[in-house]
């Protein structure tokens, strides 16, 4: 007989932010988890494993009870726990492939948008085929956003500290056509899900993708967070 399908990344991620949530909902009004499982009619093994592991898509039933016992409608249960959408400033610079998708997932990050302009590295893993081959391991979507790019003769001015002046230019160029059109596409992602804008460099001072951000956070209205 064939197992039960291995869990994407986004149901574990989902499920751990269930378990925080119920946990958190538990403490908040002072019951102990044989409390809660009491008023819901669980046995408490069940709720140790749904808030210590975050179990995998729990049944409906018991979602339902433990709602019922909280006081609260399964959409207010489901929707406090979902994981904020928004994005995030992500510079591989400094680090090897296996520990940034490492870090990627524990952000539980949805879609990593690369915003080079040519996507290639010296960096082992981090070219366009290998870096969406290792994402998608992880339950990762890659995009690339080319018309995001910083082009090669605007590097110069990040690179010797004349950041404002490569800023301006590079924000020039985002009413081009099709840069209109990926801004329009990153936004709409970053409203629904947590979204990593790729470059190199560490420090997002020094490079283009600060512009993306700030524009990203006109547009959505998202928060934006370093990737740590």
């Amino acid at each position: 007989m064939a197992g039960r399908p291995a869990a994407s990344r986004q149901e574990r991620a989902r499920a751990q932010e269930l378990a925080r949530h119920v946990r958190a909902l538990r403490e908040a009004r002072g019951w102990t988890r044989e409390r809660l499982a009491k008023e819901a009619g669980l046995h408490t093994r069940t709720l140790v494993r749904l808030e210590s592991e975050g179990a995998i898509q729990p049944g409906f039933f018991t979602v339902g009870s433990l709602a019922a016992a909280l006081d609260i409608s399964l959409d207010e249960l489901f929707r406090g726990a979902l994981p904020a959408a928004g994005l995030w400033s992500a510079g591989y610079e400094g680090r090897d492939i296996g520990s940034f998708v490492a870090a990627l997932a524990s952000a539980q990050i949805d879609v990593v948008a690369d915003v080079r302009l040519t996507p290639i590295s010296r960096k082992p893993g981090f070219s366009k085929t290998r870096l969406s081959e290792a994402l998608s391991t992880a339950g990762i979507e890659y995009v690339h956003l080319r018309a995001l790019g910083n082009p090669k003769d605007n590097r110069a001015p990040f690179w010797e500290g004349r950041v404002e002046e490569g800023r301006a230019r590079f924000r020039g160029l985002l009413g081009a056509e099709q840069a209109l059109a990926e801004l329009a596409d990153l936004a709409e992602r970053a409203r629904t899900s947590r979204v990593a804008v790729l470059c190199f460099e560490k420090d997002a001072g020094r490079c283009h993708r600060t512009v993306v951000l700030e524009e990203m956070q006109r547009r959505a209205e998202v928060t934006v967070t370093t990737l740590p």
